[in-house]
């Protein structure tokens, strides 16, 4: 069973950065699109970016510019770089396996 351990999240003044990490266990990872959500209190999980095995990424409207997905197979690891934060950014960030799998989330707070 596959699972994924997501990482990087805290608490990080407007206009700052963080990088979260999102850890796949067995050697599966490489054969699967990945995405990465966000669900903020009261509100209704987002997709925020996804890239495929082949590296195309896509990016949510609302972090396009800000937000960068990567992937490095050799680590089993998808990577979501956040900059230029805003306090709407604030959620609950996880990962996803093609909407199957799920990582625990990993709490992005932006406030001065």
């Amino acid at each position: 069973q596959v699972q994924l351990v997501a990482s990087g999240g805290g608490l990080v003044q407007p206009g700052g950065s963080l990088r979260l990490s999102c850890r796949a266990s067995g050697n599966i990872f490489r054969s699967y699109d990945m995405s990465w959500f966000r669900q903020a209190p009261g509100k209704q999980r987002e997709w925020v970016a996804g890239i495929t095995i082949g590296d195309t990424t896509n990016h949510a409207d609302s972090v396009k510019g800000r937000f960068t997905i990567s992937r490095d197979n050799a680590k089993n690891t998808v990577y979501l770089q956040m900059n230029s934060l805003k306090p709407e950014d604030t959620a609950a960030y996880s990962c996803t396996i093609e909407g199957r799998i799920w990582s625990q989330g990993t709490q992005v707070t932006v406030s001065s």
